[in-house]
């Protein structure tokens, strides 16, 4: 069988990609050896979306009394909130198989590797095993948890995310081991339905790859709710006692809690593809290396997602598969990588795009920075979430905006103005210029460019 493109990989970035290049004319092809929608969809960002939709709503219950609202009794029936998780994820998953069906995509179930330039083999579940000849083949295999050997994980009592997820009961207590998105999002689920967390984090901070300003914030909101939360801690060792688990750090503290939850980085899913039989190069950490337009040291051979080594975001996937697809298809394609908004699902929401202002400083950015609290929005104020605040790092200079960081009510989905304004290189004083809707929480982000040039009227 010949296609034009063949997508190893139906995650965020193979089955976009496969659609894409459905719509704009091509015969294409897509092997996947896993469910549709790879991690994201099915062990990441639905799952874990879904059950925090849930802690979200006990947390309104929680303080459902300051709003003059009384709730007697209510139960958190862990099971049935996994149970909707489950359909979420079945509907949505459905959904990406009848686009592949609407758009003529051909699906081939199985493991696909490479034999030659331009030829994948692909054993189907039964051991049977096909040839599919394309012109262009797109590796899309994405990531899974990082482990370590010494952090003692056996799937039951010391886990990662993705058994974690498949969990029908909540856990006495909890150490999670890893202070990035996945732990910190973690966290926030299990804390909020009454388990004991303690965060273990390796840096000095905990979400050390976002604005320290915003950290510092979040790690104290974190304390306040409860959880615990130990920075530069190396866990040495990890056993099992009994019925539960001994973590010990290399201050010769020891921990003890009912699991362990593993959240230290993903590894890239390069194995068993047949690389080597085509000379796919691989960077220092096992990475497949890419140009700017995606292209493989091999002609014909594009790499996309997790497997590159860049940002490991599922929309970065997304934008990176319809970058390569056009491309192959003659309309060479970059992906701005300086403005990719990036989502943390905690209690509150978390959302950057752009430079931080260290990072601005250190590429040599005069830098302007305006604040607004979301304490000073009418909002949050009435609808009583007032955590958080929007922070605009400029161009002292040229005045555009360089970054946006928002910690903060709805933060994810504040953060797609920002992400327009970094995109198209939008001034502060023109996004303060734009008239935003009141009482809405947007105004943060307009008050905010104000504040770059000390004029927010209600700071």
């Amino acid at each position: 069988m010949e296609y034009q493109i063949a997508i190893l990989g139906a995650g965020p970035g193979g089955y976009v990609a496969a659609i894409r290049a459905a719509q704009l004319g091509a015969k294409v092809a897509v092997i996947e050896q896993d469910a549709l929608g790879g991690t994201c969809l099915n062990r990441g960002c639905i799952p874990t979306k879904a059950l925090l939709a849930g802690a979200s709503l006990v947390e309104t219950i929680k303080k459902a009394s300051s709003f003059g609202i009384q709730v007697q009794g209510y139960q958190v029936d862990y099971s049935r909130l996994v149970a909707r998780k489950d359909t979420v994820v079945k509907q949505l998953r459905q959904g990406i198989s009848y686009l592949f069906k609407k758009n003529k995509v051909d699906l081939f179930p199985g493991k696909g590797y490479l034999t030659g330039p331009r030829r994948v083999a692909v054993t189907g579940p039964g051991g049977e095993v096909q040839e599919i000849e394309a012109q262009n083949i797109i590796l899309a295999t994405g990531s899974e948890p990082a482990l370590l050997p010494g952090l003692g994980y056996n799937g039951r009592t010391v886990v990662t995310s993705t058994e974690a997820l498949a969990w029908d009961s909540l856990p006495e207590s909890i150490i999670i081991i890893g202070g990035g998105v996945i732990g910190c999002e973690f966290a926030t689920l299990f804390n909020t339905l009454g388990v004991k967390v303690t965060i273990v984090e390796l840096l000095p901070s905990i979400l050390p790859m976002i604005d320290s300003e915003l950290s510092r914030r979040y790690q104290m909101l974190l304390k306040k709710a409860g959880v615990e939360v130990k920075t530069q801690a190396r866990v040495t060792a990890v056993e099992e006692e009994g019925e539960q688990v001994k973590v010990t750090l290399s201050s010769g503290e020891t921990l003890i809690s009912a699991k362990v939850l593993i959240s230290i980085g993903r590894k890239f899913n390069t194995q068993g593809l047949g690389l080597e039989n085509v000379g796919v190069a691989l960077g220092p950490k096992g990475e497949i290396v890419v140009d700017d337009y995606l292209r493989t040291n091999v002609e014909g051979v594009y790499a996309i997602g997790d497997v590159t080594g860049m940002i490991q975001l599922a929309h970065v996937a997304s934008a990176q598969g319809i970058a390569a697809v056009q491309t192959i298809l003659g309309r060479p394609t970059k992906v701005n990588y300086d403005a990719v908004p990036s989502c943390i699902f905690t209690s509150p929401e978390i959302a950057t795009v752009g430079l931080t202002q260290e990072e601005a400083e250190r590429r040599g950015f005069k830098v302007k920075v305006g604040k607004f609290f979301f304490l000073a929005s009418g909002k949050a104020q009435a609808t009583g979430e007032t955590e958080g605040l929007v922070k605009i790092v400029a161009d002292g200079s040229s005045d555009k905006v360089l970054g946006v960081h928002i910690m903060g009510p709805h933060a994810t989905e504040l953060i797609a103005e920002a992400t327009l304004a970094v995109t198209q290189g939008i001034k502060a004083q023109e996004l303060a210029a734009c008239i935003h809707a009141h009482p809405t929480l947007s105004e943060a982000v307009m008050e905010a460019a104000e504040a770059v040039h000390g004029l927010s009227i209600h700071s």
